[in-house]
Parts: C-alpha cells; structure tokens; sequence
C-alpha cells in the first residue's frame, strides 16, 4: 500500500524519531537522498550545473545540504537565497563545499531544486519566487517534498507553484503526490526512507500486491453461485451501447454469473453478444444507471428494494436523494458530482478530494469521483486514490465498463470500498495493457481485464 500523510502527521513522526538521533541527522539522511535523485536526473557530476533555489524552510535546508553533497561529487552548485533565514547551517556547509551562494542572476542550469517552501507552507509562491523560476524555464526541477506552492494536505492549487519533474520525498508520500490537481505538478515521485515511524494514513493507494491480496480467487469446489452473482439495469432503446458495455465489465470473470434485466430489444442484443449472461433471478449486487434515461430512477428504485449492494452510475445518480439504504457505490464524474452537491464543475475539479468526501459523508455510502487520479472515498473520510490508467482513458464508454466491474467484485463479496477501489485500479491496468496497441474504446478496456488480472503477482 503507499501511504499518504498529513503534514501533522509528519510532523509528530520527525519530532519523535529527532529525540534519538543527533542533531542534525535527519536533515543530513533527507539531503543525501535528495542528492542521489539529483545526480540520476543529471546522468553525471563533473562539470553539470545545479542551482538550487532556496527559502527559509527546512526544505531550504535540505537543498543547501544536498547541494554540499553535490558540489563535492564535481556539480557545480549556485544557491539562490530568497529569504535572509536562509538555514544557516546548511549555507556554511555549501559554501566549505564549493558552492556559491547568490541573490540574482544564476549561469544556465542543467537542474533547479526547489527548496523554496516546505510542507508547512500554505498558498501560492510569492512573487519574488515566482520571478527567480521564471530567470530558468524549461530546465528540469527536483521538488524537495512537494512542490513549492501546492497544498500539501488537500492536493489543491491555490495560486502559482513549482511543475516539477521530479519529487523527491521523505518518509512518507504527502496527500499531494496522490490527488489532483496538485499530483500533476509533482511529476515522478521517489521516496526516501528516513525512520519515520507513522500511523494510519488518511489516503492511500492500492499497488499490484494490494489487488492481488483483495481479489477473490476461486479454488477447490466453488461453484458458480458461491462466486457471486451481479444484475445490471443498464441501457436503453435509445444507448444500448451502455448495456452492451456494462455487462461486458460485469462478465469479464470477477464474479460467477451476470444477469441482465432491460428493454427486451437491448436484452437480444446482450445475449448474442455476451451469451453467458442470463435473465432474471436472484443477485448478490445491482450495476445501475448507464444509459438508463428516463427509467434510470425506477431501475434503481428496483434496485435498492432488494437490499444488496448497489453500483450507481449516470443516470441513476440523479435519483439518489440523501442517505443511501443499502451498501453502494456511487461514481460519478466531476460534472455530475457538482449536480449532486450544487456546486459548479470548476469547484470539484479544484478541490476533488473535499468534494469527494463531502458527498460519500453526504450520502453516507462510498463515492468513487472519476478522473486521472480517480478517488475513492467512504463516509468516514478514507480515500483510496487511483493511480493507475492512462489518457486513452478518457472515452465513451468508460464508465460503463468500469461500473460493471465494480457490480462483478461487489457480487463477488468485497465490500464497496474495496470493490470500488479494486474494480477502479483493474479498470486502469486494463486500459493501459489496451493503450499499448494504440487508441482504444471502452471495449478494449472490457477486453484487457483478464490480462490485467493475469499480471498481478502470484497470479
């Protein structure tokens, strides 16, 4: 799992592990892992040109010492002070190294670090940062932490920052490695292990591992009913695509039987195009909404009568009113998120994780808002964040797709955090094996799930 912490968090965590170590080691362990990501950008040492570009911060302090480190391995190094608390410590140590220190007027650099702000910091750059970022465009940046200028504890920009095409981090990943907007200013994110000793983090992320451990695996007997049953109420006369596209997330093999109930034109068409699905009967989850138009609300009216978890999409979600009766999934995009909440689009787009969890403690069910990163969250305020996935993503369709797959891993008996944040990361895998073939439709996402599933370790 990789964790996300708040900067209280961090905090607390350096705070206890100093008292046992000397003064000064763990700035020492951050610069030097600060450095080494450095050099790996660099490609080499001798004759390379670094600046840093310095604030009053411990991040400041990081960047002066890790420039030390470099300077001694033949970089050479200009610190660029913009404050006068500039950490005095780690100026005494660039400069015994060969660095300079300057306050205006850098040579050319092959590499700015930025160590502007640290992860205390709170709104955009001021403007003499973001004049001495625009002496050096198009050189590659190394953030220390975070980049300058981002909201390191709700991945929201709130005025201009550092783009980085490197972070690197300590300890632990930072809220704003995993959320957007602020994860697309971090670039590749590298993670340094200083010792930190950390609790239980309020966002995470599912690696291959994760997926693998949560996903159920048929063995011995298990018969079909045992794996799970899902139903799906998708589609119509006038977007049977939604249907076809459903089921075909649904049917990828996650549970043991899908069941489809719709118009009876559509429901032909599902059969001959997926005919191990089957008609009515008993289900141990409901995929709602896709391309439901104006029955959507009776559907899932229907849906939620029989008391199993339900996955609600498009459509459907319009329909949702107050707190949920029943263990669901609602996944909405930013736009209809913002319908839900009556707030405008831009709003969501701007702060996705607040709005996220608003709605599932709103709702009192998970929410899973789509996007690059999309987030996962449940009423009580944990968030999985979504990392995998790829532009080609960006399709009709999609969600479809994506909304059977988490029916398939409800029916099969994960719970709906676990089925929207598994079904979330598979989808994404599978769109990227699928990308490699070039452009893609919703379709080829269906497809690929097998493989993405067949990929996971020990499977």
């Amino acid at each position: 799992m990789r964790s996300a912490h708040t900067v209280e968090q961090v905090r607390a965590a350096e705070a206890e592990l100093m008292v046992r170590l000397p003064e000064g080691a763990l700035m020492q362990r951050a610069a030097a892992g600060l450095a080494y990501a450095v050099l790996d950008l660099l490609g080499s040492a001798y004759g390379r040109r670094a600046l840093l570009l310095v604030g009053s911060g411990d991040n400041g302090g990081d960047a002066l010492y890790a420039g030390a480190l470099l300077a001694r391995r033949g970089v050479q190094v200009q610190a660029w002070l913009l404050s006068d608390q500039a950490h005095a410590g780690g100026v005494a140590a660039l400069r015994a190294a060969g660095g300079r220190t300057i306050t205006g007027g850098p040579d050319r650099p092959d590499v700015v670090v930025d160590g502007i702000v640290g992860i205390g910091g709170r709104g955009g750059l001021r403007e003499h940062a973001v004049a001495a970022l625009a002496t050096v465009p198009d050189v590659p940046v190394v953030a220390v932490d975070t980049p300058s200028g981002v909201g390191v504890d709700t991945g929201e920009l709130d005025g201009p920052h550092v783009t980085a095409t490197v972070t690197v981090t300590f300890g632990t990943h930072k809220v704003a490695h995993l959320v957007d907007p602020a994860a697309s200013a971090c670039g590749a994110v590298h993670l340094v292990d200083i010792g930190l000793d950390l609790p239980e983090a309020p966002v995470e992320s599912l690696q291959p591992e994760d997926v693998a451990a949560l996903l159920p695996r048929p063995h011995g007997e298990v018969q079909k009913y045992q794996r799970g049953v899902v139903g799906v109420r998708a589609g119509s006369a006038q977007y049977p695509g939604a249907a076809l596209l459903s089921v075909a997330g649904a049917s990828s093999g996650l549970c043991g039987m899908v069941r489809y109930v719709g118009d009876a034109d559509v429901a032909d068409r599902v059969c001959e195009t997926h005919p191990e699905v089957v008609g009515t009967g008993r289900v141990q989850a409901w995929v709602v909404g896709s391309g439901g138009g104006e029955h959507a609300g009776d559907e899932l009216r229907a849906a939620l009568a029989d008391e199993v978890p339900v996955v609600a999409d498009a459509d459907a979600l319009g329909h949702v009113d107050g707190s949920v009766p029943v263990p669901a999934v609602l996944t909405p995009h930013a736009g209809e998120l913002a319908r839900m909440l009556g707030v405008e689009r831009t709003e969501v787009e701007a702060r996705p994780l607040a709005h996220a969890r608003h709605a599932a403690a709103t709702y009192r069910c998970v929410v899973l808002l789509k996007g690059r990163h999309t987030l996962v969250a449940t009423p009580e305020g944990r968030v999985r964040a979504t990392t995998t996935g790829t532009p080609w993503l960006a399709t009709a369709g999609a969600g479809d797709v994506l909304g059977g797959v988490i029916g398939a891993l409800l029916a099969a008996g994960l719970t709906p955090y676990d089925a929207a944040s598994v079904g979330s990361w598979l989808h994404g895998a599978a769109a990227t094996l699928a990308a490699r073939r070039g452009p893609l439709v919703a379709g080829d996402v269906a497809r690929a799930l097998p493989a993405a599933v067949r990929n996971l370790p020990g499977w």
